[in-house]
């Protein structure tokens, strides 16, 4: 059986299999261990699939809409519940086969099983009964590795008392695969898995309502953003309940009751086919042995010095189970920079105020770097602008007259400290600001800029001119 790696990653999701082709990128001896799925949650179970599903019922949306556009549809709209799935199913499939590929392609062994780290570059591999392994796998054994990379992702975090059941009570994994449509459900957390379930099944017809125990729904945003949105979803018909927490589920046999405390301390029942528990990730780190290595954690996750090495030499850990913020694209970067420093490589730590947050609901939200309130409390005098999409000819064209783009701005050196949107497509043009932030783009750059016309882009470049008193088109 092979042994004697360089690198071994434990762990194949988007921080495990790309810090595994860049370790074979850089020449190393690479190996990854999973214990069920090539591509990790992202690709089976998270990021992937649930944008197709949004995708479906986006074009739902639309096909009940078709006057807005000047057309007409015969016959009577639907969907095929199963068929919406099963699209997202093979949509995860595609990709997951792709990482597979990849994994051949690099040379890199894949070895199917649960892994163990009994000491700094010794690995013990147990069977695992979660999975089939992929053709060509390696299976169990004891393995060595001058580099252990421990990427093992998050899992959904459970309440006392609301543990999920996989009939009444759901996470992400039974919502992404509905038997069927339930009519009405009820979403535990207003994060960006709740409030992206909350946005699909409503527009598939459920009745929903949210609980966050927060003021605010989508926490980590922009407070401004987060209530133009609340706005928007509460028009689709959307139930919204902040400060407010379940204290208690109580299951029938079709469907559950929760007991709500709302802020004024007064309670309230709501009875509901399902409920999704979408309050956060934990970190997978047990079972892994890291207690017994004095490996050093914080807050439940592994602590890091931000380029993955770990307080013991030889073992690193990248993405989600080395903590927040909990996104895919974080841990693609981070194993990046981890292998570019295992191989002596001029590598920086990763600057999470750069990272872009992105929810794919209806409307979209995204944001980089600090948020209003943020830059008020660290003192800052800001400049900020704003531009409504009902001023921008290409959203109005779409039929998406609703959003906003901020942006914020250090008064005194013209420093772009944020950038929170609200809208169609947003997703896609928050990168703009991103390139912009990363590149320690002034004002006076970005005011330059020439966007071209018409697209959505040019919403950017007026919330500068705004925040500098130039706004052209309002």
């Amino acid at each position: 059986m092979a042994d004697g790696y360089d690198v071994i990653v434990v762990g194949a999701g988007p921080g495990g299999y790309v810090a595994a082709i860049r370790s074979a990128q850089l020449g190393f001896r690479t190996a990854v261990v999973d214990r069920e799925h090539l591509g990790g949650i992202c690709l089976n179970w998270g990021c992937i699939p649930t944008k197709a599903l949004l995708r479906s019922a986006e074009i739902y949306h639309y096909l009940q809409h078709p006057k807005d556009y000047g057309l007409t549809v015969e016959g009577k709209v639907g969907f095929d519940a199963s068929a919406v799935v099963g699209r997202s199913r093979g949509v995860s499939k595609r990709l997951a086969d792709g990482v597979a590929f990849l994994m051949k392609k690099n040379k890199i062994d894949v070895i199917w099983g649960e892994a163990t780290i009994d000491a700094p570059g010794k690995l013990t591999v147990r069977e695992t009964k979660r999975a089939t392994p992929p053709k060509g796998a390696l299976g169990p054994g004891a393995y060595t590795a001058k580099h252990v990379i421990v990427a093992t992702g998050a899992r959904p975090r459970a309440l006392p008392g609301i543990e999920p059941d996989k009939k009444l009570i759901w996470t992400y994994y039974e919502a992404m695969v509905p038997e069927r449509m339930p009519t009405s459900l009820l979403v535990m957390g207003s994060g960006a898995i709740g409030i992206e379930f909350a946005s699909f099944y409503r527009t598939m017809g459920a009745d929903v309502t949210v609980v966050e125990v927060l003021p605010q729904i989508l926490p980590v945003e922009d407070a401004e953003i987060a209530a133009f949105a609340r706005k928007r979803f509460e028009k689709q018909g959307i139930k919204i309940l902040t400060g407010a927490k379940v204290t208690k589920v109580a299951k029938g046999a079709d469907s559950i009751t929760a007991t709500i405390e709302t802020g004024d301390g007064k309670t309230q029942e709501i009875t509901a086919e399902r409920l999704i528990s979408a309050v956060g990730v934990v970190g997978n780190v047990e079972n892994l042995g890291l207690e017994a290595l004095g490996i050093a954690m914080e807050r439940g996750t592994i602590k890091t010095d931000g380029l993955g090495r770990t307080n013991v030499p030889g073992i690193y850990a990248i993405g989600d189970v080395a903590g927040p913020p909990m996104l895919a694209h974080k841990a693609e970067h981070e194993g990046e920079r981890c292998l570019d420093a295992i191989a002596g490589k001029h590598a920086q730590p990763l600057d999470k105020g750069l990272i872009p947050g992105c929810t794919y609901c209806q409307p979209q939200v995204a944001s980089v770097g600090i948020t209003e309130q943020k830059a008020k409390e660290q003192g800052r005098e800001v400049r900020i602008g704003r531009f409504p999409f009902v001023a921008n000819g290409k959203a109005i064209a779409l039929g998406e007259d609703q959003g906003m783009v901020k942006t914020i701005f250090d008064k005194k050196t013209g420093q772009l400290l944020g950038a929170h949107m609200v809208g169609a497509e947003v997703t896609e043009l928050i990168q703009g600001y991103v390139i912009a932030m990363n590149l320690e783009t002034t004002e006076e750059e970005l005011i330059h800029t020439v966007f071209p016309h018409p697209t959505l882009s040019e919403m950017m470049h007026e919330s500068v001119l705004d925040a500098y008193g130039r706004v052209i088109h309002t």
